[in-house]
């Protein structure tokens, strides 16, 4: 069977790792997952135990969980095509870093504004919780900007994980409304720059449900049901 990646939807971090995949070439199918509803239920829990997306689901049966995992899966498999790099070497270590710091820093700096917005709160705590991850958002795009350094792309080389996972968090700040993000001008072109690529585009029609067409090895959507027999088989 070909690798299955399990999306969270709606506006999953998941969203970088479809446009990975788009980009590799390599053969993957999809499962969306449904958020809160399906991610927490026990039978997602047998593909991922935290109840988290996203997960890869490998033709050998096993699963890879976390965005940097499965990234770097996929940059190691795909290194032929100039998305990933050999590990130990200076381009990989650049990667690596880039995406440690979109991670945890710029991934992180949402989750104040997602608990304000999915929790009953009293109203003083909502309004500390979403000024807290205001700043926080902010400090991170400060921080973005500077690691961007002038260039075009994360790593400047072109395309990169680190680009496809960027666009994937980025893009919560238009759904929060946090920053104008035209006050960091290399972001704002980098981010306009992405939404053309057609791997973003096939990602957003994927999450949206819309007419979507893969420019890579896209073989269709699987439900959590056959997903989960699939396992079995491979078991």
């Amino acid at each position: 069977m070909s690798s299955i990646l399990f999306y969270g939807v709606p506006e999953g971090c998941s969203f970088g790792s479809i446009v990975a995949l788009e980009w590799s070439g390599l053969p993957y199918r999809l499962c969306r997952v449904e958020m809160p509803e399906v991610v927490s239920t026990d039978e997602y829990k047998q593909i991922n135990t935290v109840g988290e997306t996203p997960s890869l689901l490998l033709e050998d049966g096993r699963t890879i969980s976390e965005s940097m995992a499965i990234l770097n899966h996929i940059g190691a498999r795909a290194i032929g095509s100039g998305l990933g790099f050999g590990q130990g070497s200076e381009d990989f270590d650049r990667q690596n870093q880039m995406l440690a710091f979109l991670n945890t820093s710029f991934f992180a700096a949402f989750g104040p504004l997602w608990y304000a917005l999915e929790h009953p709160l009293e109203p003083q705590d909502k309004q500390a919780l979403t000024a807290y991850g205001t700043a926080a958002v902010e400090k991170a795009h400060h921080t973005l900007e500077h690691l961007l350094a002038g260039r075009e792309w994360l790593l400047g080389n072109g395309p990169s994980l680190a680009d496809a996972y960027f666009v994937g968090i980025a893009r919560w700040n238009d759904f929060h409304k946090v920053v104008d993000r035209r006050q960091f001008p290399g972001l704002h072109r980098l981010y306009e720059r992405m939404q053309q690529e057609p791997a973003v585009r096939f990602a957003d029609a994927i999450e949206h449900r819309q007419d979507a067409k893969s420019s890579g090895a896209f073989l269709g959507e699987v439900d959590l049901t056959e997903a989960l027999g699939l396992l079995k088989q491979a078991a």
